[in-house]
Formats: C-alpha cells, sequence, structure tokens
C-alpha cells in the first residue's frame, strides 16, 4: 500500500550534484562537457526549487578535497563559475533571491573572489530564497573551525565550557541563519555523505537517486519532495 503524500514541501534541500564526469563518458565527450551540462542543471534546478516553495538551497559545488584534481578540469569548473555570475546574478537580484556562499572560497582566484563578494553583495537586502553555494566546502574543516572559536571564547573568558550546546555550534556554524537542513539528495546513485553539511544532515531525510546531475530536471525535484512528503519524521520520537 503506498504512503501518502502529505503535501509537506522541505525548508531547506541540500544536493551533492554529481555525476558530470560520467554524464560526458557516456556520450564520449571531454568532462568539461559535463560539467558545462551541470551548470544548466544548477540554473534549472534553482528556478525549478522556487517555484515549489523551497525557502533554501544548497549545492556542493566544489569541495576541499576537489583541488586533488588536475589542473585543467579545476581551471574549467572556476571558468563555469564565472560565467554562472555573469549570466544570472541579474536573474538573482530580480527574483529576489540572496545568494550565499559556505566554504573558503577566498582561496579562489582574486577576481573570481571579488565576482563572489559581488554577488553576495548585490543580493544581500534580497527577501527571497536563499541559493547557498559550497566553494572550498568541507563540513569537517567547518565544525574544526567552529570548535576552535567557541575554545577561544572559552578561555578569553567570554562564555563557560558548559554553555558550548548544539546551539551554541551551529551559532558558529557557515550555515547559521538558514533554515534547518530538511532533505539532502545526491545524484549518480552513489550513496555518502562525502564530507558535506555532517553536523546539519543529523535529522535530514536522505535520498540517493541514480540519475546523473546533468539529467536532474524539474520533475527529478519535484518527484524528491514527494518523497519527501511520504517521510514520517520523527526526531528520536515516536
Amino acid at each position: 500500500m503506498a504512503v501518502p503524500d502529505t503535501g509537506a514541501v522541505p525548508r531547506h534541500v541540500a544536493i551533492i550534484m554529481d555525476g558530470n564526469g560520467r554524464w560526458a563518458k557516456r556520450r564520449l565527450l571531454p568532462r568539461f562537457a559535463g560539467h558545462k551540462a551541470g551548470v544548466e542543471a544548477v540554473r534549472r534546478i534553482s528556478r525549478a526549487a522556487r517555484a515549489l516553495g523551497i525557502e533554501a538551497l544548497t549545492l556542493y559545488a566544489f569541495s576541499s578535497e576537489n583541488w586533488r584534481r588536475p589542473e585543467t578540469e579545476i581551471s574549467d569548473l572556476m571558468g563555469l563559475l564565472r560565467i554562472f555570475l555573469r549570466k544570472d546574478l541579474a536573474e538573482l537580484v530580480s527574483d529576489n533571491v540572496r545568494l550565499r556562499v559556505i566554504g573558503d572560497y577566498h582561496r579562489f582566484p582574486a577576481d573570481l573572489v571579488a565576482m563572489i563578494d559581488d554577488a553576495i553583495a548585490r543580493t544581500s537586502a534580497n527577501t527571497g530564497p536563499i541559493l547557498a553555494i559550497a566553494l572550498n566546502y568541507g563540513a569537517q574543516a567547518e565544525l574544526v573551525e567552529a570548535t576552535r572559536r567557541l575554545a577561544s571564547k572559552v578561555v578569553a573568558g567570554e562564555m563557560t565550557a558548559d554553555a558550548i550546546t548544539p546551539e551554541a555550534i551551529e551559532g558558529e556554524l557557515q550555515t547559521n541563519g538558514l533554515p534547518p537542513l530538511d532533505l539532502v539528495i545526491r545524484t549518480s546513485g552513489e550513496q555518502r555523505l562525502s564530507n558535506f553539511l555532517l553536523w546539519q544532515a543529523a535529522y535530514a531525510e536522505l535520498l540517493f537517486v541514480d540519475t546523473l546531475w546533468p539529467d536532474f530536471d524539474e520533475a527529478a525535484l519535484a518527484d524528491a519532495v514527494a518523497e519527501f512528503g511520504r517521510r514520517h519524521r520523527r526526531f528520536g520520537g515516536l
């Protein structure tokens, strides 16, 4: 017997966008073609999320481990990010979308850092949905930095060790101010979090789909939201 869809829409959805390389390989295309198609999927899913009423969409675009990839591929990814910011910033502004970036993107080339800073500033007054992009992000590093900041406050006498609560830790995370994470989607059939939002995903629903990221479309996102609506979230209760 099918479980009914409650109609609940997740407030905050995070997506591990996986499968660009395999998408290109299956088509005998260079990996760059897969990443380019992946950017089109970002554009498509960002718009679809807004249409569905999702308050925050966080996309895992570049992990702290991605520096291990060939320099040419990293350069291609940086170039695609530049194109996205040039082409889509005006739409984000007009659609009242606020851009957030999590991760240490200041390691990127100076011109790209300036473009990201400008995009964040130009959308900072917007009051609508949030599009958060994870760039040079790793959840373990995020937790280490949050712990160091709290430890420094204890040493400085600004707070006691007993005051370190889950809420205090959340206040030091880069996602502070975003709605609680409701749903994590990973494309391409892989079933792991890959150092993405480890703290935030503690009670999130996880959904792993076989679809490669460039093929993930509006219908796929709607299906994911419907699946979320069929889940019974207990948060440790009955």
